[in-house]
């Protein structure tokens, strides 16, 4: 009985909050926006310390930026908080857990998702609308002398033993993509490619951030990243030294989107953010994010000229995902 009464406490309290919050900004006259995102757009080198400012100072919105974890963590912060929700808008969704929020949102149709290339709007009813995107590749050091590979077969090849750093599918969204990336590119041999390479490879780091670091370390000379991994180091590092490798047998695309939370009470100021992540931000967005604007128009720096864009491209649903991971798992796990 205490457990049930605190919990209704803890409920009536965010609901004054939220009233309060409500009764000061009519009384203020400021226009506000709560936004949940997750932890590294909203980190000291995350896009947030750019696009948030420049979106307060254009439009005059004050907004609340509310870090959440990771992106499935933002999905289920709005899904626990249910009505009480403070959230109109969430963002860094990838199309891959698409399907776990979509019931939580509102369509938009922006104006400006016409300057989008139709092959990354994955959600025909706009609930949820890209504003950038990657490529998953394999990125190799260029100072270790190697001959760099041209598809997926060529790294399960005797020289390329010890060599290569994979990333876990169970672990990782990185690991993920991966794994889709050689469904879609081998078909039916994508098992077996794995089979070979957990062999072949120097290791299955847990998370891109580990496996990515052994590559930095000089541990291996090829690492699964993405196409845009070497533009950091171009921008940050001032050194080509990492390259991104364009595969002849296609590559697997990631896609970040924004939606409007239902039944938000700043539906106008939530589309005017919106339209600003597909507008003036995508520039700061696509260089805090290392990816690629969804903006066809956008112009982008020259340190992009050392991230390829594949002409091969492939998506996948994250009910595939799953459906796959279970496959993977019985295979590849012993």
């Amino acid at each position: 009985m205490k457990k049930v009464l605190s919990v209704i406490a803890v409920l009536i309290i965010a609901a004054g909050i939220i009233f309060a919050q409500s009764v000061n900004e009519q009384k203020s006259g400021q226009r506000t926006l709560t936004v949940y995102a997750y932890d590294t757009f909203c980190g000291d080198w995350g896009a947030a310390g750019s696009v948030i400012p420049a979106f307060e100072e254009t439009t005059g919105i004050k907004v609340n930026l509310v870090a959440s974890g990771a992106a499935v963590e933002v999905i289920n912060k709005v899904r626990l908080e249910g009505k009480n929700t403070s959230c109109d808008v969430i963002l860094g969704i990838s199309d891959d857990i698409a399907d776990k929020a979509y019931d939580l949102l509102e369509s938009y149709d922006s104006p400006y998702i016409k300057t989008i290339d139709e092959r990354y709007v994955f959600d025909a009813q706009n609930r949820l609308i890209p504003y950038d995107y990657g490529a998953f590749a394999f990125v190799y050091d260029t100072e270790s002398g190697i001959q760099p590979p041209t598809c997926l077969a060529d790294l399960t090849k005797d020289e390329y033993k010890d060599k290569v750093i994979l990333i876990d599918p169970r672990t990782s969204s990185v690991g993920t993509g991966l794994m889709m990336w050689t469904y879609n590119a081998l078909g039916d041999s994508w098992l077996s490619w794995w089979k070979t390479m957990t062999e072949n490879a120097l290791t299955t780091a847990s998370g891109w951030s580990s496996g990515y670091g052994l590559f930095t370390e000089g541990e291996a000379p090829i690492v699964i990243s993405y196409t845009t991994s070497p533009v950091y180091h171009v921008m940050w590092e001032n050194t080509t030294r990492y390259q991104a490798l364009l595969f002849s047998d296609g590559h697997e695309t990631t896609i970040e989107a924004a939606g409007i939370v239902k039944g938000t009470k700043h539906r106008a100021e939530a589309e005017a953010f919106i339209d600003f992540l597909l507008t003036e931000a995508q520039i700061d967005l696509a260089n805090a994010n290392s990816m690629y604007p969804v903006n066809s128009t956008i112009e982008l720096p020259a340190a992009y000229d050392y991230a390829p864009v594949p002409e091969r491209i492939f998506t996948g649903s994250s009910d595939q995902a799953s459906e796959l991971l279970t496959l993977w798992t019985d295979a590849i796990v012993k």
